[in-house]
């Protein structure tokens, strides 16, 4: 009997110690233990330096989105700057395309929009690669997905600008295969997870479940990792 009541003690110290303990190892003191992210795109080492344990390390310039301004489905002048502190969720597509891909890219940009509808961190863009495409197409494409500006922007611009965000500073590819009788372009159906620092943090292919439930997964790092550096006032 003495050993039975024993063994219940024990049974219930240990229910009552595991979640503590589980709640240390992950906050760490204060700090998320979650794996970062990786930074992507070409990287330079900075004349600059920071300490770690007291060993002097070289500071790291990351590539960046560049800023832009691109018009919206409300026909006002958009740009990163629009988006200061957020997550960015970012896809590509043009309003003349209808293929398996588009869909798809369209069908995870809504899940996400219809999931972090609420959350004013996270922010959702689509650009047309097609810089004819005008206000009220991306108006009625916007609105076939409820789409709501200024949470979920669909942009257009120039071909000077689409190239340039696009190309340049996105790092997809979007090629104008188009004849005299139709429009059409080949481009990457990946989706773009940009940081509140406008670094792209990973791509994601919009057919693959599995990395549509990363990209889930990793814009909520991403926002863990925006709050405790508000917090740390960085």
């Amino acid at each position: 009997m003495k050993y039975n009541h024993i063994k219940k003690i024990l049974i219930l110290v240990t229910i009552l110690a595991v979640p503590g303990f589980l709640y240390y190892l992950l906050q760490d003191k204060g700090k998320n233990r979650y794996k970062p992210l990786p930074i992507y795109g070409p990287k330079q080492v900075a004349s600059t330096f920071h300490s770690v344990r007291g060993k002097q390390i070289p500071d790291t310039i990351y590539h960046l989105v560049d800023d832009f301004a691109l018009i919206n489905q409300n026909g006002d002048t958009t740009s990163l700057k629009t988006w200061k502190g957020k997550v960015v969720v970012l896809n590509l597509f043009y309003t003349q395309v209808n293929s398996d891909g588009a869909k798809m890219s369209m069908k995870a940009m809504q899940g996400f929009n219809e999931m972090y509808q609420n959350n004013h961190m996270v922010h959702l863009a689509s650009i047309s690669v097609d810089s004819k495409d005008d206000l009220k197409a991306i108006a009625n494409v916007a609105k076939s997905q409820n789409a709501v500006a200024q949470k979920w922007d669909f942009l257009i611009g120039d071909t000077v600008a689409l190239n340039q965000v696009v190309k340049r500073s996105l790092l997809l590819d979007a090629v104008d295969n188009s004849t005299q009788t139709e429009r059409k372009f080949l481009y990457s159906n990946k989706i773009v997870l940009l940081d509140s620092q406008h670094r792209i943090r990973g791509f994601y292919e919009a057919s693959n479940q599995e990395a549509l439930s990363k990209l889930d997964d990793e814009i909520k790092v991403l926002i863990a990792e925006e709050l405790r550096n508000i917090k740390d006032g960085r």
